[in-house]
Order: structure tokens, then sequence, then C-alpha cells
């Protein structure tokens, strides 16, 4: 009876996936066909090219993944799923800036498979804890030396003829660091002050960020540790420090730096500087009251009045064109695909691949409420971005490199499942 149900169980999960990829393939042609139709006449042969490549590259990563790497494909079709409604809207906003993103994308796509084989490829990942330290540090300086000012923060970078975003990066060594640390708690303990080395590290960080005036991603990176210390810290006393040097660190920079004042000011009242400072934010709202609870329909709503739709604020535009329930179910998504990731932490038997996939699944959950509670006047703006949604490069690959190792992680996962399972076969036989 038991293998009966398991049956029906895998057979079950194996329709609801089949069933989302076809949804999934239904929205992409119906939204943007639509985009397509709207902007019928600056498009062009490339942008028709681009449009069959994302409906095929969607539908056959979603495919591949599982054969490849032979674990579960409901990480890459939620990923997929956002960022289907993410270039659609931005096609209807910027055709040139959606056939970028699809670019973006099949590179994201081509580092995530990469990453995942080089994980697999190699072994003791927790034993490299300087190193994820001084990469960091290293695109930290990197951008000091090189980058240029954009919104306020010095944190891009020139290559050629594109923009790198080094801070987006820095979050693939952060996280292995912080998994690094509490891997080997126990070790560090027993050093002097080693119980303050991650506290150092981040500190460390969160400077060479005030330095840059990149808080917003300062402020992702805090969040994700004293996350991490809330689990895994033994020292409770820590958690309490960190959280009274996080409101003094965020008092210090209202008053240090003006674009920031400038974000709190227009989050009390943007009313009164409608015109100026609170244009965008009040442009945000109004679009998200306009949208309704299906939309005003693609290319008959007004997102264009909203300054940077295509990254930011995206998700207002998406709002306003389909509808506040497509922006719950984005936001749905997100809940899905962070749920998956500490999902993964709880049933992982590998310590740093647990403390790893917790990390990540908190990094995602963290930037999201901060970009969505900013568009949405919750909270102060900060300028980051909404993973896999917004348009931009950094953002897109470094987020598919977080992806791959949170995918390999379950890959493990489910191989101390099967381990465990041959266990008990074997018990039984005995």
């Amino acid at each position: 009876m038991r293998m009966i149900e398991e049956n029906k169980n895998i057979i079950l999960q194996k329709k609801y996936k089949t069933n989302a990829l076809v949804l999934l393939f239904i929205f992409e042609f119906l939204a943007l066909s639509l985009s397509m139709i709207y902007n019928i006449e600056n498009i062009s042969n490339k942008d028709f090219y681009a449009y069959l490549s994302i409906l095929i590259l969607t539908m056959a990563s979603s495919v591949l993944v599982k054969k490849i790497t032979k674990t579960d494909n409901i990480l890459l079709l939620i990923v997929n799923m956002l960022f289907a409604i993410g270039v659609a809207i931005i096609y209807r906003l910027n055709p040139a800036i959606g056939q970028r993103q699809l670019i973006f994308y099949i590179i994201g796509i081509f580092v995530f498979f990469i990453t995942y084989f080089i994980l697999k490829s190699k072994r003791n990942w927790d034993k490299h804890i300087l190193f994820y330290f001084l990469i960091s540090i290293f695109l930290f300086i990197a951008t000091l030396i090189f980058g240029f000012a954009s919104g306020g923060a010095k944190n891009w970078i020139n290559i050629g003829p594109f923009s790198l975003q080094p801070s987006e990066f820095i979050k693939i060594p952060f996280v292995f660091f912080v998994a690094s640390y509490y891997t080997n708690y126990n070790k560090f303990r027993k050093m002097a002050f080693g119980k303050y080395y991650l506290n150092i590290g981040i500190y460390v960080f969160i400077l060479m960020f005030f330095i840059q005036r990149e808080l917003g991603t300062a402020i992702i990176f805090f969040a994700t540790m004293i996350l991490a210390q809330f689990v895994y810290e033994r020292d409770r006393k820590l958690i309490l420090l960190n959280i009274i040097f996080i409101v003094l660190g965020s008092i210090l920079a209202y008053f240090l730096f003006s674009h920031i004042k400038v974000r709190v000011e227009t989050w009390i009242d943007p009313w009164s500087v409608i015109d100026d400072k609170g244009y965008q934010i009040t442009q945000s709202l109004f679009a998200l009251a306009s949208g309704g609870l299906f939309g005003t329909g693609i290319g008959l709503g007004r997102p264009d009045y909203i300054p940077v739709a295509e990254s930011d604020f995206i998700f207002p535009a998406i709002c306003e064109e389909y509808g506040i329930f497509m922006g719950i179910a984005v936001v749905l998504l997100f809940l899905i695909l962070v749920y998956r990731a500490i999902k993964i932490s709880l049933q992982q038997e590998d310590k740093f691949f647990s403390i790893l996939a917790f990390c990540i699944g908190s990094l995602f959950a963290l930037q999201t409420f901060i970009i969505l509670g900013g568009v949405l006047k919750l909270i102060p703006l900060t300028g980051v971005t909404l993973p896999f949604i917004s348009a931009g490069g950094s953002s897109m690959i470094a987020g598919f490199i977080l992806l791959a190792c949170l995918q390999f992680s379950g890959q493990k996962m489910e191989n101390g499942d099967n381990d465990e399972k041959e266990k008990q076969k074997q018990k039984k036989q005995r």
C-alpha cells in the first residue's frame, strides 16, 4: 500500500509540474505577443527572434535541468516564471532593453549549469573562508578604484561596452563566507577572538558599502548575517549587539548621506514634493491604484510615467497592466522559492550546504522584501533590484549563480535521502 501511495504522489507531482510548464508557455506566448503587437512599429527581426528564443529557452531549460542535474526542476521553473513576467513588461516598455535582458538570461542559464558542475567537481567548500573574504575585498577595492557613481552610490564599473555592478557578485562569496564560518564554528570558538570573526568580516563589508554609499545592499548583508546568527549562533548577545549597530548605522547614514536623507523625507511625505523628489514614488502609487485587480491590459496603462520602471520600479508597472492578482502571484512565487530554500536547508545532511541554502533563501527573501517595501511606500527606497524580474545583467547572472548553489544543495539532499532509504532496505533484508 505504501509503495502504491508513493507512486501516486510521484505521478501527481509530475502532473503538477507539467501543468505549470504549460501555464508558463501560455503566459509567455500571450504576454510577449501582446508586447510585440503594442510595439509593432518599432519591432525588428531581432525582436522576433528574441521572442522565439525566450519561448524555447525557458521551456527547454525547465525540462533539461532535471535530466542534467538529476534533481527537482521546481527551482528553475519558478525563476523562469519570474523572468517571463519581467521580460514581458520590459519588452512593452522598451524592446531594446528587452533584447539585452534576453542576452543576460542566456548568460545566466549558461552560468547556472557551469556553477552546478563546478560545485559537483570540487569538495571541501567549507575550508576556504579566507578566500571568500579576500575575493569580496578585491571586488570592493576594484569598485572603489575603477567604479563610477549612479543614483548616489559608487557601485558600477565599465568593462568595454558593458556596465558591471560588483556588489551583486559579492553576494556569492558572502554567503559562502557565512556558511564556512558556521560549518567550522566549534573550531573558530577555540581561537582567540574566534567567535567574532564573522562579525569582523561583515563589518568590513559594511564599511566598504558605506564608502561606496551602497546602503541597500549593506542592509541585505547585515540582515542576512543576523538571520544566520539567530539560527546558528550560540552567543545570543551578539545578535542584540548587531541589531543595535544596524539601528545606529542607519541613523548615521541619514545624517552623512544626502541621498539617504532625501529617500527618508520622500518616504514620510512624498506628496509635498510630488513635482520633484517625490515624483517617482507617487507615480508608483498611482500605477498600483490604477491597475485594479485585473490590470489595464498590456499597452493600456502608463507605466512609462514611472522613472526607471524597467528596473527598480518594475513591480508597480506589472501591477498596473497585469493587475494586483499578478502582483500577488509574484509575491507567492518568491515565497515558494524561499520555502524551497528553507526546506533544502532543513533536510540537507551536509552542514555547509544546509547553511548555504538557508543564507541564499534569506538573501532572496530580504532583497525582495526591501524593494517591494520601497515601491509600496512601506519603507524608504533603497535602489536594489527585484531578483530575476528587474532589468539588469549583474543581478540576473549573480542570481543564477546563487540559484545553482541552491540547486546543488538540493542534489546533495536528495542523495542523502536515497542513502537513508537504501539503509532502511538493507535493515529489512537482514
